[in-house]
């Protein structure tokens, strides 16, 4: 504010100045006419109009320039930002009564346009959209409230988003390989030294050594399988199952395996079906009842798994909830990479195989946050009779 009075007083004395040239140049013209001074009335009449003209100039001017002022202040984008969000590479949007807007570089080579998207997107000027599909190309929209009926869009290219996650999962996976397989190969090149040394000796270890040595082979076998089965899986053949069956069938398998020693409780629509690969879903399930077991018995309360259906128009949900100590906060995050295991014994792929048996089938595997560790398994199934629905349209749904 303090940096505005000199502009003000500077304002006030032009104007007192104005207006006291015109009031001399008034009273010249007056004395000029009585006097009948002719030249000096012709000059001082010129300086009136010269004055009064000058005046009327600068008072539409600055009548002019506040207009640009309060035009200006509607930008939401003042001029020094705009650099700054042209070297942003999503597309920004702005969405207002008069519509959406390109606010920087990428957003207006997305649209073609400086400003206003025209025609207008109709995903964009709805309210509660998240998904936009333009010239071939698909977005996710992330709004955020601005002003009152104002929002600023961000949209992120979802084949870019699945590129960038399937080239880090590819990277980890070759991580993964790389330290499993120096792992189980060094102790393997060492035991095949001995071996040697020990036959040129006539050791009585050799034995020994060769038990070990094809132990140690066995287990990068069964590693290599492990990969093969999870980076091999095939397309899913659904078909008509009834899940009292099913169940049965995982009954008798878990029996076979835990016997009485772990308790298993099923919760079950009466007479329900779904339109699934039941030989892949046995498989999933599986996994998460042999996960949920082992955990069971490790803990000090009575082992106990609790495996529960549910079925809808097109979707079927799988829940298996286990008496278990739980999973550590630090692991949550990483039980469904390929090969991780918190057991001695375990290979780090049944959850893994689970999850992605889920979302070929549509849906999905995730870790409840509730107390009690509960996966839900979810596939995308026609249900009750009802037509199954297009996986490749229903991949990965919420």
């Amino acid at each position: 504010m303090a940096s505005d009075r000199p502009l003000a007083w500077r304002g006030a004395g032009s104007v007192l100045a104005t207006e006291g040239l015109l009031a001399a140049s008034g009273a010249a013209c007056v004395l000029a006419w009585q006097m009948h001074w002719w030249a000096t009335l012709f000059g001082a009449s010129l300086c009136l109009c010269g004055i009064a003209g000058s005046h009327g100039w600068q008072a539409l001017h600055r009548r002019a320039g506040a207009t640009d002022a309060t035009a200006g202040r509607t930008d939401a984008e003042p001029a020094p930002l705009r650099p700054l969000l042209d070297q942003v590479p999503l597309p920004l949007v702005r969405v207002d009564a008069t519509g959406a807007h390109a606010i920087n570089r990428a957003a207006r080579i997305v649209f073609d346009t400086d400003d206003r998207i025209l025609p207008a997107v109709p995903a964009l000027l709805e309210r509660g959209a998240d998904r936009l599909s333009h010239e071939g190309r698909h977005w996710r929209i992330d709004a955020v409230e601005i002003g009152a009926g104002e929002r600023q869009l961000v949209l992120i290219d979802v084949e870019a988003e699945a590129q960038a996650a399937d080239m880090r999962a590819g990277n980890e996976m070759i991580d993964i390989l790389g330290h499993e397989l120096l792992n189980g190969l060094s102790p393997v090149v060492s035991l095949a030294d001995s071996a040697v040394t020990a036959a040129a000796r006539g050791d009585a270890m050799l034995p020994d050594i060769l038990a070990t040595l094809a132990r140690r082979v066995e287990g990068l076998e069964g590693f290599t399988r492990a990969y093969r089965l999870l980076s091999r899986l095939p397309d899913p053949l659904p078909a008509p199952v009834a899940l009292g069956d099913l169940a049965q069938d995982l009954r008798r398998l878990f029996a076979s395996r835990f016997g009485t020693s772990v308790a298993l409780a099923l919760d079950l629509p009466a007479d329900a079906s779904a339109h699934v690969d039941r030989d892949q879903l046995t498989q999933a399930i599986w996994a998460l009842l042999q996960n949920g077991a082992e955990a069971a018995l490790a803990a000090s309360g009575p082992p106990r798994i609790t495996l529960a259906f549910a079925i809808g128009t097109q979707r079927l949900t799988v829940s298996v909830a286990d008496s278990g100590a739980g999973i550590a906060p630090a692991d949550r995050s990483r039980i469904f990479r390929p090969f991780f295991t918190t057991k001695p014994s375990g290979s780090g792929i049944g959850l893994s195989l689970a999850q992605r048996i889920a979302r070929a089938h549509g849906g999905d595997l995730r870790l409840l946050p509730v107390a009690t560790t509960t996966f839900e398994l979810r596939t995308c199934a026609g249900g009750g009779g009802a037509k199954p629905c297009d996986l490749a349209k229903t991949a990965g749904f919420a």
